[in-house]
């Protein structure tokens, strides 16, 4: 079967993140930033958010634990748009031009209920996806096969029709191993464009 759609990851593929975003300002001093995000307020931790644990929850749990970092803890929720810094460079384009050559596009991504509803406005991008699947919202996150399963009826499409692209090694694994044409993001937006142009997507 041809690749006849793009299903597309957000974070690090379409949108640049960086949790010390949040602390810019509170923490300028860049050695303690990092460290604060590496310690504190962690991807690791923040991931509950992507499986649907609320804000709320998460920082009255987290400050239980480090209550000498209440205030900085709350800005993970009341300032989380500052991990979300801007576009990342390249992919927007090809996104307008398979929208261009009426290529469909959807996406999976994992994020948190509450985050994306404050995300999703300021990302007129996505206007282009036919369809988004969200983790905190199905309760399934990447790299479960179950998600991708969900994503391939909920697109209607069979795996092997599907260009997936994803920053994380892990969740190209999983898709692969499911049948998907898949094309792992690091960062170069040129050799995606040759991937997409070598399906005929381009």
């Amino acid at each position: 079967m041809s690749v006849e759609a793009v299903v597309w990851d957000i974070g690090r593929v379409l949108v640049q993140f960086d949790l010390s975003g949040i602390y810019a300002e509170a923490i300028p001093d860049r050695a303690k930033r990092a460290r604060f995000v590496s310690e504190v307020v962690t991807e690791d931790w923040h991931a509950q958010h992507d499986e649907g644990v609320p804000f709320a929850q998460m920082v009255a749990t987290r400050t239980a634990q480090f209550p000498q970092y209440a205030d900085l803890i709350a800005l993970y929720a009341s300032n989380w748009l500052a991990s979300l810094p801007g576009p990342v460079p390249g992919t927007h384009e090809l996104i307008e031009r398979l929208a261009a050559r009426q290529v469909p596009q959807y996406a999976i991504t994992n994020f948190g209920i509450e985050s994306w509803g404050l995300f999703r406005p300021t990302f007129p991008i996505l206007d282009h996806m036919g369809d988004i699947v969200i983790s905190a919202v199905e309760r399934l996150v990447k790299p479960d096969p179950a998600i991708f399963h969900l994503a391939a009826r909920r697109f209607g499409r069979a795996p092997e029709t599907m260009l997936f692209i994803d920053d994380n090694a892990a969740n190209i694994a999983t898709a692969r191993s499911l049948g998907w044409h898949v094309h792992h993001f690091v960062g170069d937006p040129d050799v995606l464009e040759q991937r997409m142009r070598a399906l005929g997507l381009l």
